[in-house]
């Protein structure tokens, strides 16, 4: 009979093991999020099935992994509406969308306002501003953090 000991200690360790994977898939995510990426490809290239992966991703980072590649694309897609000189349809196709409604959609969602609205917005709200500033300022809320931030009534 084993010692009960060994079972938190291997229970332990394959916690680590999956918050590991998980950070890999995470930065995967970061790295690559203009290649075409869904949940699928990254549950193959972490060896799991895509429900555990998005299971086990939403308990580590309270969302799925498709939420957080979006995320990533809206920031990048935000950098470069910023610069101005490129459209809105060449800021989806550049960032990883392949279809300019879902990413119009998902960038109202998180940014509170369309592409086209946000590029001339930037432009005025960030001028003279260093971009690393610029970036920080305007960086979207994902839905955990916006209700933190929300005010607690009385």
């Amino acid at each position: 009979m084993c010692h009960p000991s060994w079972g938190r200690a291997r229970s332990a360790a394959r916690h680590l093991d999956d918050l590991a994977r998980l950070r890999r898939v995470r930065d995967r995510i970061d790295r690559e999020y203009a290649q075409p990426l869904d949940v699928e490809a990254l549950a193959r290239g972490a060896h799991v099935s895509a429900g555990h992966l998005s299971r086990q991703f939403r308990l580590a980072y309270g969302e799925s992994p498709y939420a957080y590649l979006m995320t990533r694309r809206i920031e990048r897609a935000m950098a470069l509406l910023r610069r101005g000189d490129l459209s809105v349809t060449e800021v989806c196709f550049a960032v990883g969308c392949a279809s300019l409604g879902t990413f119009s959609t998902r960038f109202t969602e998180l940014v509170g306002m369309s592409p086209s609205a946000y590029r001339r917005e930037a432009v005025r709200a960030t001028a003279g501003m260093p971009s690393c500033v610029a970036k920080q300022v305007t960086r979207p809320l994902r839905k955990q953090e916006a209700r933190v931030a929300e005010p607690q009534p009385a």
